[in-house]
C-alpha cells in the first residue's frame, strides 16, 4: 500500500539554497512537487546558481535575504506577507563557520569567529522562527537541519559542532514554545552529503569513506532521503511528533565506532 503525501494550498520558506547540490534545493523541489508553493531566500553570492533553479518551482516567490540584516530580513518577511498571507511550513538550512575554523584545533577559535558561526547556524533559527509565527496561522511544521557533530567530537567540524549542539538545544525549548500553537519543530541530523557547505570541512572526503564502511547499511545517504524525510514531517502524518533530532544517515548514529 502506497501513501502520498499531499501538500496543495500550503506554503513553505526555504533559507539555505545555494546551488542544485544544497539539502534545502532538494527539499524545496520536494515540497513543490507535493503541491506546496516556497517563498526562498538567497545570498546575493550564489545568485546565478539560485536562479535557475526557481524555474523548475511552481510559482516561488524568492528575494536576495541574509539572516545577520535585520532590514533584508524584514523586507523578505514582508514580501512573504504579502504574496502568501499565511504560511504553513519553515526550512532552516543554514550554517556557517569560516573555513579556518573548521580545522585544526577548536582551541584556536577566536572570539568573533565563534559569535558568527553561532549567530548564523543557531541563532538564526529562533530568529526566523520569532518573524515566521505571526503568519503561521493554522499550526505548522518548522525544520532545522543539524549533524552528528553537535553530539560527538569530530574531527574538523570544531566550532560547527558547537553551533549546532546550541541549535539541537534550541529546537528543544523552541518546540514547548510552540506547542500550544499548533507549531511542531525537529530538526533532521543527515549524514554527510557532498554540498557547498560540507566543501570547507577538513577531511570531509575520509569521512564519506567512514561512513560507508562503519554505518549499519553500509552506504552514504542521498539529499533526496533528506528530503523524503523534511516532506514527511512537514505532513499530518508527523502530528505528534515535535522537539526531536531524527537521523537520516544510514545508522552511522547508533555504532560506537
Amino acid at each position: 500500500m502506497s501513501v502520498t503525501i499531499e501538500l496543495k494550498g500550503k506554503n513553505a520558506i526555504v533559507f539555505g539554497i545555494a546551488n542544485d547540490k544544497s539539502i534545502a534545493w532538494h527539499i524545496a523541489k520536494r515540497l513543490n512537487d507535493a503541491g506546496c508553493r516556497i517563498a526562498a531566500a538567497y545570498q546575493e553570492r550564489v545568485e546565478q546558481l539560485f536562479m535557475p533553479l526557481m524555474k523548475e518551482l511552481n510559482n516561488p516567490i524568492y528575494a536576495k535575504c541574509d539572516v545577520v540584516s535585520d532590514e533584508l530580513l524584514d523586507s523578505f518577511f514582508k514580501k512573504v506577507k504579502d504574496e502568501f498571507g499565511e504560511v504553513d511550513f519553515l526550512i532552516h538550512s543554514i550554517a556557517f563557520a569560516k573555513r579556518e575554523h573548521l580545522q585544526g584545533k577548536f582551541m584556536n577559535i577566536d572570539r568573533r569567529g565563534y559569535q558568527v558561526a553561532h549567530e548564523v547556524s543557531a541563532f538564526s533559527l529562533a530568529e526566523l522562527t520569532r518573524r515566521t509565527v505571526p503568519i503561521m496561522k493554522n499550526g505548522g511544521s518548522i525544520i532545522a537541519m543539524t549533524y552528528l557533530g553537535s553530539e560527538r567530537a569530530t574531527p574538523g567540524y570544531n566550532v560547527m559542532g558547537v553551533a549546532k549542539a546550541a541549535l539541537e538545544s534550541s529546537v528543544r525549548y523552541l518546540a514547548f514554545d510552540l506547542g500550544d500553537r499548533k507549531i511542531r519543530i525537529n530538526a533532521i541530523s543527515a549524514g554527510p552529503i557532498a554540498t557547498l557547505a560540507a566543501s570547507g570541512i577538513s577531511g570531509f572526503g575520509e569521512m564519506l569513506l567512514n561512513y560507508v564502511a562503519k554505518s549499519p547499511l553500509k552506504r552514504n545517504i542521498t539529499a533526496d532521503e533528506v528530503a523524503d524525510c523534511a516532506l514527511f514531517l512537514c505532513s499530518d502524518m508527523s502530528r505528534a511528533i515535535t522537539g526531536q533530532v531524527i537521523f537520516v544517515d544510514a545508522g552511522y548514529n547508533i555504532s560506537g565506532l
